[in-house]
């Protein structure tokens, strides 16, 4: 049996790609096409990943089941940053005719709960869940459905925020990263370049970003050392800021 869904409640989640390239974002396709004949007839656009909360649902559950629902992926970091409840948050026209063709009436004001999400896309295949899904760099992010480009842009603060604060960028690497790896990806977070002596140093006063045990031959003709994030010694060093802007 069907569950119910709150109409007055959703989530819509920013997840966040790195692909050693480029930050990227998780995009789902909308299409609304004929049905006796499989067309697309009114329009094909984009939007993120959400979808409406189940009445008995936690929300933080909805978070993970509507990512697993679109993509097929599980345990994936997420964090909740905020409420967008403007009623004139659905007031698109394609976006009104998006939820009638959906069966969901677009006069119900729905308060959506955003949260980002991180992911190393290196080993990451999306599954095929019934829509299309796919990664677009941020910066080249087109016109998304509903208010999607405000909650991605309210997103990529929250992000830049946060890892002002704790080390979380490194969730956005494998497993075991290289110190320029990790400034790669702070610096395509920025979207600036940071000093590299001053990076490494700040880096390497972290007691819970520690050298790994052996060193691997990562890039052609090159070894480097590689890290591990090791979250015990993190807890030890609860409340430290990790600021590397300065």
């Amino acid at each position: 049996m069907q569950k119910e869904i709150n109409k007055h409640l959703s989530v819509d989640c920013v997840v966040f790609g790195y692909d050693s390239k480029n930050l990227n974002v998780l995009l789902v396709k909308r299409t609304l096409t004929d049905e006796s004949n499989g067309y697309v007839f009114y329009f094909s656009d984009y939007t993120l990943a959400g979808n409406h909360v189940y009445i008995d649902e936690k929300i933080d559950d909805a978070a993970s089941r509507i990512l697993f629902d679109l993509t097929g992926l599980e345990n994936i970091y997420l964090e909740k940053f905020r409420t967008f409840d403007d009623p004139d948050r659905i007031s698109k026209p394609l976006d009104k005719l998006w939820l009638k063709n959906i069966d969901r009436d677009p006069s119900f004001p729905v308060v959506s709960i955003g949260y980002f999400a991180l992911l190393s896309t290196k080993d990451i295949k999306l599954k095929w869940k019934g829509r299309e899904v796919k990664w677009v760099p941020v910066n080249d992010v087109g016109t998304l459905g509903f208010d999607h480009n405000y909650i991605l842009r309210e997103g990529l603060i929250a992000l830049r925020n946060k890892m002002k604060q704790e080390p979380i960028g490194f969730k956005l690497l494998p497993t075991k990263f290289s110190i320029t790896q990790l400034q790669r990806v702070y610096e395509k977070v920025y979207d600036m370049k940071f000093n590299t002596r001053n990076f490494h140093e700040k880096i390497n006063s972290m007691n819970c970003i520690v050298p790994y045990n052996m060193e691997e031959n990562i890039f052609k003709n090159k070894t480097v050392q590689l890290y591990v994030f090791n979250e015990n010694e993190y807890k030890k060093e609860s409340g430290k800021i990790m600021d590397v802007m300065d």
